[in-house]
């Protein structure tokens, strides 16, 4: 369908986004719309050929890889050979001498806070709504509504409320205040009335009378107790009209709330399908109201036969009585940090002066930071007037030395001060991992953020690894030799580098929102690992993650970790490829099978319904978080594996559209694609489905697609989709 541009200088812009930025974003900030446009053409014609400059330098390295690993071919693998032809081709580059980090302004929640991290699409008003609010969350709720309480002795979720459940949730709350928030010679099981301030003093016995920090009072009665531990907030909530379903609390209290998201990413990259100017402005519609603190969203549920509305908008802050009868002031919602896209990716919504798209990214850059603008003056987000940006996808030092470049240019156009925004690096590609220490150090006076990204970094894996030979399962690999060491170095160099009390070391995404009680027991090792946030893909999750917090102290973590030996770079480079694979058919068509049921059902959503994250029912049924890192992991295995003869294309196409048929049957009566278009089934006709043509055409192209990335194909797809 054919856009409307409008050209100013060289550039050719879609009149939706130019109509945005002049009407939207600009008003109020002190920046011109003649200085934005002339700043962008400027900047974005000087940038946009070093952009594919470095694009062009990925795909040489990997040029090259692929032949020493087919000139390679059936000699023994030596580490050392390896390591010393990447250092020639420039892929892994010399390690300078030990530095800090020298970022400055940085808030509290990224430097001095450890806690969960949430991440949502940007282009979901409602979702942005809830992460931002999911600074502070019920764990009363978070615990009843999960499978983290048991449902055996009668314990049972259902439509009413459960008093066996429910005196398991006390049970379960009442021993983490004993733990985190102990009274001496005393158990908070044993409270039978509500506690009492008087003048300012608190008549439970503390064992740590520090961890006291406020409280609140309803009608001179009690209302909340304010604690803190590990410097996360505890606030126990207290009325004796209150009920949990008519069930009575002798010690008055009715819920505990906790400080739990303290971060949360508005993603507009892998999590959203934006391909036009129209889904770009949607995105940053959503970013600016964040911004400026107006954002709201209107929608209605079904309870029973009751249809209601329901509002959201962003909290309030919180007040409490400190201890010394002063008034406090908590921040009700999580510091919000912003994804941009990387340098892959172009879009229509801006034409350059020789008839290109934009670099995505620069885009993002110009106007995400435009929009922190109309934050600063109110300062409910960043009380340091510093705006995040989480870069994805970068390739090793020159890539995060772009990034930056670009960030500099952005802050001279609309004028704010050098360093005001921030950079969070995804340590999500190899090139990346093996060079950490100096990506870092081109950005040292603004980096605030590193993370690993399993799913991506295993897709890179493939891709780049793919002539050394067919991987194993993919179910394998969190098993492998490099993963941990991949995992271990991205800590290691963080605190090398003085990350401890500047910055966040992260780790990656709890993909498995139902399944609460396996993330409890397995995700703790995040903070134990010395990660002061981890991803989590709901209010509920942050709620619970939040509770690792309490149990591990990160910054005391950090401080045992900081001079362990460090992990090899041969572990790190050593390549997941199975050694003589003597697999059943059984075996390989089930691991075909999991992998397209994946794709398929991920895909469908993203092309047909515009959908580019949400819990998509895997091959048991279980909900499981899919965005295009998960897609990239799964179209890369299959390619690898066809292309090293484990399988064949009809093999794989047969594969395919059997699974076509399962997922839509799970998708056709799915209540998360309510609200979108309606479902068509790809198992109709497999010829005219564009969404089964793109699963297939990410898997038979997946060798040659940049990267392994799954973005061209998405995007190209869902164009003609919405032609």
């Amino acid at each position: 369908m054919a856009k409307k541009y409008v050209s100013l200088g060289r550039l050719s812009i879609a009149s939706e986004l130019l109509n945005f930025v002049n009407n939207e974003l600009l008003a109020g900030t002190g920046v011109t719309k003649k200085k934005f446009w002339d700043g962008l053409d400027k900047c974005v014609h000087e940038l946009a050929p070093i952009n594919k400059k470095l694009l062009y330098a990925r795909d040489e390295i990997q040029k090259k890889i692929d032949k020493w690993h087919i000139d390679n071919k059936g000699k023994e693998f030596n580490s050392e050979t390896y390591e010393n032809f990447l250092k020639e081709i420039g892929y892994l580059v010399k390690e300078g001498k030990n530095f800090s980090i020298e970022t400055k302004n940085v808030d509290v929640e990224i430097s001095n806070i450890a806690g969960p991290q949430l991440v949502v699409p940007v282009m979901n008003a409602r979702y942005s709504l809830n992460a931002a609010n999911a600074r502070w969350g019920s764990l009363y709720n978070a615990l009843y509504g999960t499978d983290v309480i048991s449902e055996s002795d009668g314990a049972q979720k259902g439509k009413k409320y459960n008093y066996i459940r429910g005196e398991k949730v006390i049970k379960y709350v009442r021993n983490f205040l004993d733990i985190n928030v102990p009274l001496i010679n005393h158990s908070w099981k044993d409270i039978s009335k509500i506690p009492k301030v008087e003048n300012n003093k608190i008549n439970l016995k503390l064992k740590n009378p520090n961890q006291f920090v406020g409280y609140n009072k309803k009608s001179n009665n009690l209302s909340s107790l304010l604690f803190k531990n590990n410097n996360l907030h505890i606030d126990v909530l207290f009325d004796p009209k209150q009920t949990r379903g008519g069930l009575k609390d002798d010690a008055g209290i009715y819920d505990v709330i906790l400080e739990s998201a303290i971060t949360s990413i508005m993603d507009h990259e892998d999590s959203v399908a934006a391909v036009d100017a129209k889904d770009k402005v949607h995105g940053y519609r959503n970013w600016l109201g964040l911004m400026k603190g107006d954002l709201k969203y209107e929608g209605k549920k079904n309870t029973g036969n009751k249809p209601f509305t329901f509002k959201r908008k962003l909290n309030a802050d919180r007040k409490y009585i400190s201890p010394n009868g002063n008034k406090i002031k908590l921040h009700g919602r999580a510091l919000m940090l912003n994804r941009n896209v990387g340098h892959l990716m172009t879009n229509p919504s801006i034409k350059l002066n020789d008839k290109s798209e934009i670099p995505e990214g620069i885009m993002d850059a110009f106007i995400t930071t435009a929009a922190a603008i109309h934050d600063f003056k109110n300062k409910k987000n960043s009380r340091k007037k510093s705006f995040y940006i989480v870069k994805p996808k970068m390739h090793g030092p020159d890539e995060v030395a772009f990034s930056n470049l670009i960030f500099e240019k952005v802050e001279k156009v609309l004028n704010l001060k050098k360093y005001t925004i921030k950079i969070g690096i995804m340590d999500e590609e190899r090139r990346t991992t093996v060079n950490l220490k100096e990506c870092i150090r081109k950005v040292k006076n603004r980096v605030v953020f590193i993370n690993t990204g399993f799913l991506d970094r295993t897709g890179d894996e493939m891709h780049t690894s793919m002539e050394a030979g067919p991987m194993i399962k993919k179910g394998d690999m969190k098993n492998s030799k490099w993963i941990s060491a991949y995992e271990n170095n991205n800590v290691d160099i963080g605190l090398v580098c003085g990350f401890s009390g500047i910055a966040q070391i992260g780790k990656g995404m709890w993909a498995a929102p139902d399944k609460m009680a396996d993330m409890m027991y397995q995700k703790i090792n995040h903070p134990k690992s010395g990660a002061n946030c981890a991803w989590v893909p709901s209010p509920t999750a942050a709620t619970l993650h939040a509770l690792h917090y309490h149990q591990v102290d990160v910054f005391s973590k950090q401080k045992e970790l900081k001079n362990r030996t460090r992990s090899k770079i041969s572990d790190i480079l050593s390549i997941p490829t199975a050694d003589r694979p003597n697999w059943s058919v059984e075996e390989i068509t089930k691991e075909l099978e999991n992998n397209a049921q994946g794709i398929l059902g991920y895909v469908v959503r993203w092309i047909d319904q515009g959908v580019g994250c949400s819990k998509v029912p895997d091959i048991n049924n279980v909900g499981l978080m899919e965005d295009r890192a998960t897609l990239r992991i799964s179209s890369q295995h299959i390619a690898n594996w066809m292309h090293h003869g484990i399988c064949n294309k009809e093999q794989v196409l047969g594969v395919m559209k059997k699974m076509a048929k399962i997922v839509d049957k799970q998708n056709i009566r799915d209540p998360d694609l309510k609200g979108y278009a309606s479902y068509k089934r790809m198992s109709d006709d497999y010829g005219k489905s564009i969404a089964f043509k793109a699963a297939c055409e990410l898997v038979f192209h997946g060798r040659n697609q940049p990267s392994g990335y799954t973005e061209p194909i998405l995007h190209l797809n869902r164009l003609l989709k919405k032609i």
